[in-house]
């Protein structure tokens, strides 16, 4: 399992070391637009109907106030805008890198 050997804020990016010695840089703003948690993304019902969430693609000035592990599967990031709901898998981390025109 591909495990952050580094997280660290640099200006106005995250940037993670991996254990296989990739890194990886996320704009703060694009991170809390990929935001996992059902407060932004929304949740779906048994018809595959979107309930809630927040459509907006665009956070300009939220930066990344802190973040946690979560076990050893995830990270966990608050925001400037008081967002602090969403777990980012490692694995989803890699998919934002690959979203983001990063190669893994």
């Amino acid at each position: 399992m591909l495990l952050p050997t580094d997280i660290q804020a640099i200006g106005s990016e995250i940037a993670i070391r991996w254990s296989d010695g990739s890194e990886n840089f996320f704009p703060m703003e694009r991170l809390r637009a990929f935001s996992p948690s059902a407060e932004t993304a929304g949740e779906q019902d048994l018809l595959g109907h979107k309930i809630g969430g927040d459509d907006r693609t665009e956070f300009p000035g939220v930066r990344v106030t802190a973040w946690q592990h979560v076990g050893t599967y995830a990270v966990a990031f608050a925001f400037s805008d008081g967002h602090r709901t969403g777990i980012y898998s490692f694995d989803y981390l890699k998919r934002i890198a690959t979203a983001l025109g990063q190669n893994s």
